[in-house]
């Protein structure tokens, strides 16, 4: 299995531009017209123009297609479109399948974009409303007649588990909630800019799912995110300091479902995520002492903890502790709690800050990013550093 070897592709492309529209309750505007602002806002970043483009990736969710975002931007021919699947779980593998096309020669420039008006427009915390039948709606049919509507409520059985394993309570969640929100709290461009929280209101919070918190869910966001792939070398001639790909993986565990993988022998812990890490440090020879930031998806705070074990950051049941001791600079941008919910791709634009040394929350050194994409699905993530 590739899990099991280092892998070709780490090196050889790079983060060039980053830019996004800002994050509201409300855009009053189209999801394509959010894309083709985030995609134009990160092309500018990058010191290109739309001409330069000849590869997009989004996610299979996007409302915006490949084709009409290249033609509402003004690009012209296009060598490489793709989208990934499986949700918040693309956010990493869009970057990674940008690096791909860069390092074999399917093109030169390569934008990945996600847009949605995922407040004011569908609402994902309002659950399932309609499928089209599917494999995967037949796999949601064993959760939905009980109860498990939302993802909150898909989230909520495998955090229960965790806290019965590790003899934990709820407050272990609210130290994920605390940090995410105290770096919220000096991020202009964050929802919660200027409101921090304490584990008291943690508590104090309504519960959403037991024993899932209001404060234990991310937000719900209007906005766009692009971030601009090409190779290293031409990332070196362009204004801003390129963010190296070290390593990017994909993964899925046995037993996979898309948020619902309860048929698993265990449910403390995230095998798709296990998949990524196995790969992450495998091919950039790293390991969690190398990491000077953490970005980890965190749409409820329970999969942030099982990330940081997943990883190797602590043992098992452990991670409440290492969160609360701040051992890592975890989600220095607010993350989905505290910033914005762009399915990830907020993130990735904030690993990208940290290494180039602008990000609002900098952290002074900081040279090596670990990236996640969604949990509880398919997923991916991304090893960034700065070149040199």
């Amino acid at each position: 299995m590739s899990v099991r070897q280092k892998d070709g592709l780490g090196g050889r492309a790079a983060i060039a531009g980053i830019g996004a529209t800002e994050f509201s309750k409300d855009s009053g505007r189209s999801e394509l017209r959010l894309a083709v602002e985030a995609v134009r806002a990160a092309l500018d970043d990058a010191g290109l123009t739309a001409a330069d483009v000849d590869g997009l990736v989004t996610f299979t969710m996007d409302t915006s297609p490949e084709i009409t975002v290249a033609q509402a931007c003004g690009m012209g021919e296009l060598s490489f479109f793709s989208r990934v699947h499986y949700g918040g779980g693309a956010a990493c593998a869009t970057v990674q399948q940008a690096a791909l096309a860069v390092a074999t020669g399917l093109a030169e420039v390569v934008v990945c974009y996600r847009a949605f008006n995922e407040r004011s427009g569908r609402r994902f915390g309002a659950g399932v409303r309609h499928r089209e039948p599917s494999a995967e709606g037949a796999a949601l049919g064993w959760a939905l007649p009980f109860g498990l509507l939302t993802p909150a409520s898909w989230v909520a059985m495998a955090a229960q588990r965790y806290l019965h394993a590790h003899g934990l309570t709820p407050e272990a969640f609210g130290h994920v909630a605390v940090v995410d929100r105290k770096y919220a709290a000096t991020n202009p461009a964050a929802w919660f800019h200027g409101r921090p929280i304490t584990l008291a209101e943690h508590a104090a919070s309504r519960w959403i799912v037991e024993p899932l918190r209001l404060l234990d869910c991310c937000q719900e966001t209007d906005g766009g995110q692009a971030v601009v792939v090409t190779s290293l070398e031409r990332a070196r001639d362009l204004p801003c300091p390129p963010a190296v790909i070290v390593a990017a993986a994909q993964g899925a565990g046995r037993a996979q479902e898309q948020m619902t993988s309860f048929y698993r022998d265990d449910l403390t812990g995230l095998p798709e995520m296990g998949v990524v890490a196995r790969q992450l440090w495998q091919t950039s020879g790293f390991g969690p002492a190398d990491i000077d930031v953490g970005i980890l998806y965190d749409h409820f705070t329970p999969f942030v903890l099982m990330q940081l074990e997943e990883f190797g950051f602590c043992g098992r049941g452990e991670a409440a502790d290492f969160v609360a001791g701040e051992r890592l600079p975890l989600n220095t941008h607010g993350g989905q709690l505290g910033e914005a919910y762009l399915h990830g791709m907020n993130g990735i634009a904030e690993a990208v800050r940290q290494v180039r040394g602008t990000a609002v929350n900098q952290i002074p050194g900081a040279a090596r990013t670990l990236v996640t994409a969604g949990t509880g699905v398919p997923t991916s993530g991304l090893v960034l550093a700065a070149d040199g």
